[in-house]
C-alpha cells in the first residue's frame, strides 16, 4: 500500500493561516500528482487541490481559490496546502491522496490516512 501522513493541522480564528504537510512513508513522491481533499462533520469528502508531479500544473475548488496555494518539494518527498484568509466553512479533516494524474483517479493502491483537523473558529 502506499501511505501519505498529513500534519500541520490546527485550531485557528477566522482570517488566520496554517501550512499543511503531506509526507510520503516507503515510496518516492515525485512520480505522482498529489491531491489534498477534506471532509467536514456531517458531509462530504471533497477535493481541494491537486498538484503534478513535477508541479507545473495545480487546480483549487472554487471556493477556496486565491487562498490556498499547493507546491511540492520533491527533494523533501512532501507535499505542502499553504492556507490563507480561512473561513470557519474551512473546519474539516484534511487528507492528501495519490494519483498518476490530477484529472484521473487515485491509485488504485492507495488508502486513506489518518488526516489532520483543521478548525477555524473564534
Amino acid at each position: 500500500q502506499l501511505q501519505l501522513v498529513e500534519s500541520g493541522g490546527d485550531l485557528v480564528q477566522p482570517g488566520g493561516s496554517l501550512r499543511l504537510s503531506c509526507a510520503a512513508s516507503g515510496f518516492t513522491l515525485d512520480y505522482y500528482a498529489i491531491g489534498w481533499f477534506r471532509q467536514a462533520p456531517g458531509k462530504e469528502r471533497e477535493g481541494v487541490s491537486c498538484i503534478s508531479g513535477r508541479g507545473g500544473n495545480t487546480n483549487y475548488l472554487d471556493s477556496v481559490k486565491g487562498r490556498f496555494t499547493i507546491s511540492r518539494d520533491n527533494a523533501k518527498n512532501t507535499v505542502y496546502l499553504q492556507m490563507n484568509s480561512l473561513k470557519p466553512e474551512d473546519t474539516a479533516v484534511y487528507y492528501c491522496a495519490v494519483h498518476f494524474y490530477c484529472s484521473g483517479p487515485l491509485y488504485s493502491r492507495f488508502r486513506w490516512g489518518q488526516g489532520t483537523q483543521v478548525t477555524v473558529s473564534s
